[in-house]
């Protein structure tokens, strides 16, 4: 099928190599080294969480994520991000029939785009509207870890989160599960942590988000930054796809890795937390 409409890609060149062989090379590189250090998973994978900076600063822990599902094989991936940018309504979609990355377009599954947008009305009144030409990042940079990482081709649900309340993640969680059960699926979310405390303040509230994450509790990610006690830009995000992982089976979660924007840079004095795990049935 030829798709003739697809979105171009503003990170080429600046989250990631523009080259195809460079990313390509970049990504594997990042894939080998978290492979090495994989702690064992203890259980199947359904979901994961990968941070969404540039490459240079969170692609070695979004290794870990990816490496989890290194050599799986899925039909369609739901990649779920926050939307940084102003935007009408509460969740996004893409407009277009695929994303572009250097490695090849990654065609958007309208059927599950429509019966996500029709389950999400219908059972839980809210409404998802299509965006073109985009500029969100969280979204796009989970892609071609995937396309390095997935053993074949796969289609794409894209959802942006832009209110990132309870009401809205709880709803599109099991809106996702309701949609994505009949498939063979991978879920995805996209989200960093605390941004901008000096190290040792972002490392407690770091650690004690990636505890709550451990503990598969959607509601404890919102309880955390109520409590001052972490953060996670995309917490909507997050808290969605934990909803649809226990939806779909899942039955607990594995933090795979952590590290901030210092340890790329050597600044430590603001920096950007990063955490990789996964949802295991």
């Amino acid at each position: 099928m030829v798709l003739a409409d697809v979105r171009p890609s503003p990170l080429a060149g600046q989250w990631y190599p523009a080259s195809p062989s460079a990313l390509a090379q970049m990504v594997d590189h990042f894939l080998d080294r978290a492979q090495e250090a994989m702690p064992a998973l203890t259980g199947e994978v359904v979901g994961l969480v990968a941070p969404h900076a540039g490459y240079l600063y969170s692609g070695p822990v979004a290794g870990y994520a990816f490496a989890a599902v290194r050599g799986r094989a899925y039909d369609l991936v739901a990649v779920v991000s926050p939307m940084h940018y102003p935007a009408r309504g509460p969740l996004l979609t893409s407009g277009h029939q695929a994303y572009a990355t250097p490695l090849g377009p990654v065609p958007v599954d309208q059927t599950a785009v429509d019966a996500l947008s029709t389950c999400l009305r219908e059972r839980y009144g809210l409404s998802i509207f299509p965006v073109r030409e985009d500029t969100e990042h969280a979204l796009e940079i989970e892609l071609p870890f995937l396309q390095r990482a997935l053993a074949q081709p796969f289609r794409l649900l894209p959802v942006m989160v832009r209110d990132q309340s309870r009401a809205v993640a709880e709803g599109l969680g099991h809106a996702l599960a309701e949609v994505l059960r009949e498939h063979n699926t991978l879920l995805v979310a996209s989200t960093d942590l605390s941004h901008y405390y000096p190290q040792p303040v972002a490392e407690a509230l770091d650690h004690e988000m990636l505890r709550r994450i451990e503990a598969f509790d959607p509601e404890e990610v919102f309880r955390a930054e109520e409590e001052g006690k972490g953060f996670a830009c995309g917490k909507g995000a997050l808290a969605a796809v934990m909803w649809a992982a226990r939806d779909l089976g899942a039955t607990h979660a594995q933090v795979l890795h952590y590290a901030t924007s210092g340890d790329t840079s050597g600044d430590y004095s603001a920096v950007v937390g990063y955490g990789a795990a996964v949802f295991l049935n």
